[in-house]
C-alpha cells in the first residue's frame, strides 16, 4: 500500500507486539467483522518486534519477510537514538546516543593514567589510534540530512573539503586529556589522501589539539600502497590497510598501541592492539574480511535485535542493539533476489517462495468462502490494497527512490502504468472472482492515479477491478465521500485507519457485500475491522502505521 504523500503526513502510532511469519491471517466473528471496528480482531495485527539478522545480508535468504527488521521503523529507530526530530540532524546536546558515548568516554579517561602509568614501568612508548568518520567526527547530518543513507562520494567530498563535520560527542576531551597525558596520538582513517589537510584541518577547528599530519594516516593515492603493507591483491582491503598500518606504527616506528578506537568492526580486525574499542554507529556498516588466520570473535557485529515498529526502542536500545541500516539493506535485497542493482528477481527468490506459500494456503479457503457466500445469497467480496498487494512496487523503492519516497517519481510511476503485478496475485484474483466473489480495490492513491491504477492492473492482468467499485483517497482540493463524515478525528483529513476501515464499512453496510477477506501489505490496510479475514503480505521495504 502506497500513499502520493510524504509517510509522515497522518500518521497513526501502531500498536506494538510481536507475529509468527511474515502472513497474518486475523479471522473475526460476523459482528465484529461487520460492526465494531476495534476488539480483539485488530490485536493480532501487529508487527513483530524481534529479529535475527546477519550483518551480510544473508538473513534475507530465509522466506520470512517479517523477520526482516522493516527499513522505515530502522530509521525511526535511528532517529530516537540521535535525538533527531526528523529533519536529519541530530541533537547535539542530548540524546541517548550522546549518553552511551559520554559512558564510554568517561570509562576511558577513568583508565587512560592507570595505563600510561603501566607503559612507563614498561618501558614502551604508548600511543592511542582513532578512526576519523564517527569517531572523532560526527557524520550524522550529512549521512541523513544531505544524503538520505545513501552515500553519494561527491557529497562526501564537499563535506570534508568544507571542513563541515561536528566533533564527536565526548570525544575531543578524551584525545586532548590522552595528549597532555603523554600518549602519542595517531589518525587511522579510509579517507584519501585528496582528504587529508581538510581532515586534519577540521579535527583543529572542532577543538583537537594532537592530530598533527605525520601521525595521520590516509588511503594513498594511486594503485601502490605503501611498502609495509602486504596485501592480498593491489587494492587492499580495510582490514589489511589498518591492521598493517597499525603494524607498521609498533613495529617499524617502535610503539604500543595501548588502545584502538574506531567506530566500524573493520577499524579494529586485524590485531596489533592492546585494546579496541567499538563506538556505536547504526548509520553504515562497511565490512571488510579479517586477515587470514584471524580469529576475533569479539569483534562481530550483533545479530540479535528488539526493535518496536514505531521507532521508540531508540530511546532505550544501545547503538550496537538497533539493526544496522546498511546491514537491513542488503538483507531486503537478498530477499527479493535483487543483485545489487535495486531490481527485484521476478522468478525466482525468497519472497517469491513466501508469496506463493501464502497464495497457495489462502485461493482454497478464499474460494470456498466465495461459494459459499453466493450460495446463501450474501454477496461475497474479497477488497485487496494496491502497492505491493496487486502491483509490486520494489523496483521503484529501491532502484529509483533507493529507500527515499518521493511523490513526483511515484506518481511518474503511476501515470506511466510501470508497475508489474505482484507475483502470482493475478490467479488468486482470478479464482475468487471465478468463484463468484466480487472484487473490490481499496488503496492510499488519489483520485487523479485511479484511471491509471485501474489501466495498470488491466494491463497487468487483473480485469477483474472495476472503476466502481475501485476506492481511491480524495485529494485535498476535494471533498471526502459522504459515508466518511463522521468518521475521522481531523476531518476532513482522515488516517490511513480511518479511511480504509470505513470505507470497507461503507461497503458492507450501505452497497450490501460481506467483505469475506481483506488482503493488503501494511497492517494499516487491514486493521479496524469490516472484514471477516485480514491477510497480511510481506513488505520490509517501508511502513506505513
Amino acid at each position: 500500500m502506497r500513499r502520493p504523500t510524504p509517510r509522515a503526513a497522518g500518521l497513526a502510532a501502531a500498536a506494538v507486539g510481536s507475529i509468527i511469519g511474515s502472513l497474518v491471517v486475523a479471522s473475526a466473528s460476523p459482528a465484529l467483522a461487520h460492526g465494531d471496528a476495534g476488539g480483539r480482531h485488530d490485536q493480532t495485527l501487529t508487527p513483530r518486534t524481534q529479529f535475527v539478522m546477519a550483518p551480510d545480508g544473508s538473513s534475507g535468504a530465509r522466506a520470512d519477510g517479517a523477520g526482516i527488521p522493516n527499513i522505515d521503523s530502522v530509521k525511526k529507530t535511528i532517529y530516537s537514538y540521535y535525538g533527531d526530530p526528523g529533519t536529519g540532524r541530530a541533537d547535539r546536546a542530548s540524546s541517548p546516543y550522546i549518553s552511551e558515548m559520554r559512558s564510554i568516554t568517561d570509562g576511558l579517561r577513568a583508565s587512560l593514567k592507570r595505563t600510561y602509568a603501566a607503559a612507563e614501568r614498561a618501558g614502551t612508548k604508548p600511543a592511542i589510534v582513532f578512526d576519523a568518520d564517527d569517531t572523532t567526527l560526527w557524520t550524522y547530518d550529512m549521512e541523513v540530512a544531505d544524503m538520505k543513507f545513501v552515500f553519494d562520494p561527491v557529497r562526501q567530498d564537499y563535506w570534508v573539503q568544507h571542513q563541515l563535520f561536528p566533533a564527536t560527542p565526548t570525544m575531543v576531551d578524551l584525545v586532548n586529556e590522552a595528549d597532555a597525558m603523554g600518549f602519542t596520538i595517531f589518525g587511522l582513517t579510509g579517507r584519501g589522501a585528496a582528504q587529508k589537510d581538510a581532515t586534519i584541518g577540521n579535527l583543529k577547528d572542532v577543538g583537537y589539539n594532537a592530530f598533527t599530519p605525520d601521525h595521520y594516516f590516509t588511503k594513498w593515492a594511486g594503485s601502490t600502497p605503501p611498502a609495509y603493507l602486504t596485501c592480498a591483491t593491489a587494492k587492499c582491503t580495510t582490514v589489511e590497510y589498518k591492521a598493517g598500518t597499525r603494524k607498521h606504527i609498533e613495529q617499524d616506528l617502535g610503539y604500543d598501541i595501548v588502545l584502538n578506537i574506531g567506530d566500524q568492526w573493520s577499524d579494529l580486525q586485524g590485531g596489533h592492539a592492546d585494546r579496541n574499542v567499538k563506538l556505536p554507529n547504526p548509520t553504515y556498516y562497511l565490512p571488510s574480511p579479517n586477515l587470514p588466520g584471524v580469529e576475533e570473535p569479539s569483534l562481530t557485529q550483533r545479530t540479535h535485535f528488539t526493535m518496536e515498529p514505531d521507532g521508540s526502542s531508540g530511546l532505550t536500545e544501545s547503538g550496537e542493539g538497533i539493526p544496522n541500516i546498511d546491514s537491513v539493506k542488503k538483507t531486503i535485497a537478498t530477499y527479493y533476489g535483487d543483485p545489487g542493482t535495486g531490481i527485484a528477481d521476478r522468478t525466482s527468490s525468497p519472497y517469491i517462495t513466501e508469496l506463493a506459500a501464502l497464495e497457495a494456503r489462502n485461493t482454497q479457503r478464499l474460494v470456498s468462502e466465495c461459494r459459499q457466500g453466493v450460495r446463501a445469497g450474501t454477496k461475497p467480496a474479497v477488497v485487496l490494497d494496491a502497492d505491493d498487494t496487486t502491483l509490486w512496487t520494489y523496483d521503484m523503492e529501491v532502484a529509483d527512490m533507493k529507500f527515499v519516497f518521493n511523490p513526483v517519481r511515484q506518481d511518474y510511476w503511476v501515470q506511466n502504468k510501470l508497475f508489474p503485478a505482484t507475483p502470482g496475485m493475478p490467479s488468486l484474483v482470478k479464482a475468487v472472482a471465478d468463484s463468484g466473489c466480487t472484487v473490490i480495490g481499496l488503496t492510499g492513491r488519489n483520485t487523479g492515479q485511479r484511471a491509471a491504477t485501474l489501466a495498470n492492473l488491466h494491463e497487468q492482468g487483473y480485469p477483474q477491478f472495476t472503476d466502481d467499485l475501485y476506492f481511491t483517497k480524495w485529494r485535498s482540493t476535494e471533498t471526502p465521500p459522504a459515508y466518511m463524515q463522521g468518521h475521522c478525528k481531523a476531518y476532513p483529513t482522515c488516517t490511513t485507519i480511518e479511511y480504509k476501515s470505513t470505507t470497507r464499512a461503507h461497503v458492507e453496510q450501505d452497497l450490501g457485500y460481506d467483505v469475506v477477506a481483506n488482503l493488503g501489505d501494511q497492517y494499516s490496510d487491514l486493521i479496524g475491522g469490516h472484514a471477516d479475514r485480514a491477510v497480511k503480505l510481506p513488505n520490509p521495504t517501508y511502513y506505513l502505521p
